[in-house]
């Protein structure tokens, strides 16, 4: 996925107004492993000691970092 792609993506599926965080996730779980090659993206991974990210990035099984996803609010 390119990011012209990601862009796309998401304005389609905010456009309907009821998008939740959750609605954007396997957009940015496919950027970010086409971005980064080797890299899986495992979205909700179990709790970590750092917490409970929204995804954790591995390599060869090891993870590799952390993210969290956030919304923005739409404009009023």
């Amino acid at each position: 996925m390119t990011l012209p792609d990601y862009l796309r993506n998401l304005r389609q599926r905010h456009q309907p107004g009821n998008a939740t965080e959750h609605t954007f996730r396997g957009d940015l779980q496919q950027l970010i492993e086409s971005l980064v090659s080797g890299v899986q993206a495992t979205n909700e991974p179990r709790r970590q000691q750092c917490g409970a990210p929204d995804y954790v990035l591995t390599r060869h099984e090891l993870p590799v970092g952390y993210v969290e996803a956030l919304l923005f609010p739409q404009n009023p």
